[in-house]
């Protein structure tokens, strides 16, 4: 089995070295294959879509423009609400 490196953060280091009770390299390797699973899994779907990533910046910026009218009506009935 390969070997992986990890560095991590010095206060996380703190933690894991006040328990050394627990195999720290077993719970990244369970995450590492969780995470991996779920990317396999959203590889086999995004092989199958005919979705391109135009048509994703396209309903970004819909959405964007939608919730940009959205604050705008409610920035302008909390001024409306305020001033009476």
């Amino acid at each position: 089995m390969p070997n992986v490196t990890l560095a991590v953060p010095e206060e996380l280091h703190k933690i894991m070295r006040s328990h050394p009770e627990i195999k720290w390299s077993e719970i990244a390797r369970h995450a590492m294959k969780e995470y991996a699973m779920r990317l396999e899994v959203l590889d086999d779907i995004t092989s199958k879509s005919r979705f391109t990533e135009r048509d994703a910046l396209e309903i970004g910026d819909e959405v964007k423009r939608d919730l940009a009218v959205r604050y705008r009506k409610a920035i302008k009935r909390r001024s409306r609400h305020t001033s009476s």
